[in-house]
């Protein structure tokens, strides 16, 4: 059995590898796959834990790649520059490589905060999530409050794809289907990031490849971006309906002037600390706030302390 498991870990970072390299294909949509597959009858004799283990493998490692394709093929053009993320920003003078390293930075300090939080997550979550019971659905408007309040760009925008949004859930989640997710998955992170990136025509300068020890960060700066991720993502972690962009926005407004080093280990931090902390939550509430989570669900009848 160990062997098994072992073999599911390889094959979970090799595929999550793929996945993060190549531009449209999400976790959730190789997670809701595998589950059809499962569903269909394809994994019969195999233990589910061993799945479960190549989906968190898989997801764990798809976080620390998938910042590659979205910073160099993300690219945008002259006139946009200024309105972009600062991996883009970067890439356009040239520091591209810079700009992942950092993020990778991120996602190993992710890691540890994961191992740290979880104990304190499996004490404290249950009793947490009971008493916010009732009033979570006001947590989260102040939340959506919050984030069109420090929208940069068009604040009517970001109410009406809001509310876009909201319907397309709805819809989607009353449709008569087995696997609902799939073509919505498909959708919104397979054909419109591809897209994106086709229409691009940026024509990038030469990139610079330093050294690691050439990489240069403050131990101040380390800390400030650590600090954020803290904040926004254990709540993004057991709060419905928030994933890791609105935790990036939460973190950076809260801590304040984030420079583009600060801000790019934010991001790699807060990737790999919400869909890790997800599985915790799925343990601890029973509630899954990731695809990978929602797909282990359905995989294991009982989410217990030793499949965590």
């Amino acid at each position: 059995m160990l062997l098994y498991l072992f073999i599911a870990l390889i094959v979970g970072v090799l595929v999550g590898s793929i996945t993060g390299l190549a531009p449209g294909i999400h976790i959730n949509l190789v997670a809701f796959f595998l589950l059809s597959l499962v569903t269909a009858g394809y994994f019969t004799g195999i233990s589910p834990i061993i799945l479960v283990v190549f989906i968190v493998a898989l997801s764990i490692s798809h976080t620390f790649v998938d910042f590659i394709p979205s910073i160099f093929l993300g690219a945008p053009d002259e006139d946009s520059v200024l309105s972009v993320l600062p991996g883009h920003e970067m890439l356009i003078k040239g520091q591209g490589y810079e700009a992942v390293i950092l993020t990778l930075y991120g996602c190993i300090a992710g890691i540890f905060i994961i191992i740290l939080l979880s104990p304190l997550f499996i004490l404290f979550l249950p009793k947490i999530y009971e008493s916010a019971g009732t009033i979570m659905p006001f947590i989260l408007i102040v939340t959506s409050f919050f984030l069109f309040y420090f929208e940069k760009s068009s604040k009517l925008w970001a109410i009406i794809i809001f509310l876009l949004a909201g319907f397309l859930g709805i819809a989607n989640m009353n449709l008569n289907l087995k696997e609902p997710l799939l073509p919505l998955l498909t959708g919104l992170f397979g054909a419109s990031s591809l897209i994106t990136s086709v229409s691009k025509k940026q024509k990038l300068p030469k990139q610079r490849i330093i050294k690691l020890r050439q990489v240069k960060i403050k131990k101040k700066s380390i800390a400030k971006s650590i600090f954020a991720s803290l904040i926004a993502s254990p709540l993004c972690s057991f709060l419905p309906g928030l994933g890791s962009g609105q935790a990036a926005v939460i973190g950076s407004e809260v801590t304040h002037d984030l420079d583009r080093k600060e801000f790019l280990i934010l991001l790699g931090a807060i990737n790999t600390m919400v869909i890790g902390l997800s599985f915790v939550t799925l343990y601890t509430i029973q509630k899954s706030r990731t695809g990978s989570a929602v797909a282990i669900s359905k995989l294991l009848e009982t989410f217990s302390i030793g499949n965590l």
